[in-house]
């Protein structure tokens, strides 16, 4: 837990001209609301027509399990519900990481997944998956299910820090250099990653075709608590960040001398997203732009004051990869498009447009 000094007596100084703090409460709530009923959406929407409806009513009742067919209980209880979860948790922690990256560089533009912490969170990964029986063996048998996601940690943190030190020289961070230096880690991480796919062999080079795609049919409960024993903490983290990050929004001299301890707010917000990025690229594979999406539509709507923004950021992020799970588990039934591919397709022209609106080319 990041000790809540680091939030500093600063969280109002970033606020916008108007106070759109009510407008933030209801929003947060109607976001709240709105992830209830696309959970449900979710449940409910696969190939197959089991009825998740009848589940919950199971649910609610407490009606004997014999009360529901054996096929709707596997389908809804072992396969929708896991795969529902692992979506909340690696939606909320894309994006909520996309957010504090953001305040962290002071720019709308950072993003996990195109400043290259994905890409080394998925190197960590895919180091796991080839070389766990061999090389990586006594790490593997060491750990046993964590050591996929501190691996995927350990990748990420590494390419978060390099990244920090390369794009940010006394106090200020280029935007330039961090894209930059972004593209370059995801290109040297994506070689170390191609190098380990070419000595894969068949039934691993299979798995990690459609990992690196990004999926969430793999959900299990297993995995589950493997992932959130690392995303939860991180999450749970973030919001002590938001009024420190508030105050570096007006430079890092400037929220020194307002009391916030600048270094220990960068080390534990690097710290935090690379946890919730590396545990989310290990259980779910490359899923890109929820990070960058997510926080930019916040900011139209509630502003950039960042303890409405982190919570909203999570409960958004969540609803948007659920939305698109459940589109890429039924527009090729019974077949299933990778979600990063759906993500992919929504993404990158909202950050075009992104891109162009703020050379003002367009103004939409």
């Amino acid at each position: 837990m990041v000790d809540q000094s680091l939030a500093g007596p600063a969280g109002m100084m970033a606020r916008p001209a108007g106070d759109r703090s009510g407008r933030a409460v209801l929003a947060l709530a109607a976001l709240a609301a709105g992830l209830v009923a696309v959970a449900l959406f979710s449940l409910a929407s696969g190939a197959s027509d089991a009825s998740a409806l009848g589940v919950l009513r199971h649910w609610v009742s407490g009606a004997p399990a014999d009360a529901l067919s054996a096929r709707d209980r596997i389908i809804i209880h072992d396969i929708r519900l896991p795969r529902v979860v692992m979506g909340i948790l690696v939606g909320a922690a894309l994006a909520v990481s996309g957010a504090v990256m953001q305040g962290l560089f002071r720019n709308p533009l950072a993003d996990p997944g195109l400043v290259g912490v994905s890409a080394g969170a998925g190197l960590g990964a895919v180091s796991v998956i080839v070389l766990g029986t061999t090389s990586l063996a006594p790490f593997t048998a060491l750990l046993g299910p964590a050591a996929l996601p501190l691996a995927a940690f350990c990748g990420g943190l590494a390419a978060t820090l390099i990244l920090y030190r390369v794009a940010t020289r006394q106090g200020r961070t280029s935007v330039a250099t961090m894209l930059l230096a972004g593209i370059a880690l995801a290109a040297l991480a994506m070689a170390l990653t191609g190098m380990l796919v070419f000595i894969a062999d068949d039934r691993q080079l299979r798995d990690l075709t459609f990992w690196q795609l990004g999926s969430l049919a793999g959900a299990t409960w297993q995995k589950i608590a493997a992932a959130a024993a690392v995303i939860v903490p991180a999450l749970a983290a973030m919001p002590f960040l938001a009024r420190g990050l508030n105050a570096l929004a007006l430079g890092e001299a400037t929220a020194a001398h307002l009391g916030v301890p600048v270094q220990r707010l960068k080390y534990a917000a690097i710290v935090s997203v690379s946890a919730a990025v590396g545990a989310a690229v290990a259980v779910s594979g490359g899923i890109g732009f929820v990070g960058i999406v997510v926080p930019h539509l916040l900011r139209l709507v509630i502003g950039p004051d960042n303890r409405y923004l982190l919570p909203g950021s999570a409960l958004l992020g969540a609803a948007l990869l659920l939305l698109a799970d459940a589109f890429s588990r039924t527009v090729v039934a019974p077949a299933e498009l990778p979600i990063g591919i759906v993500t992919a397709a929504i993404g990158g022209p909202f950050f075009l447009w992104i891109l162009l609106r703020r050379r003002g080319i367009v103004d939409l």
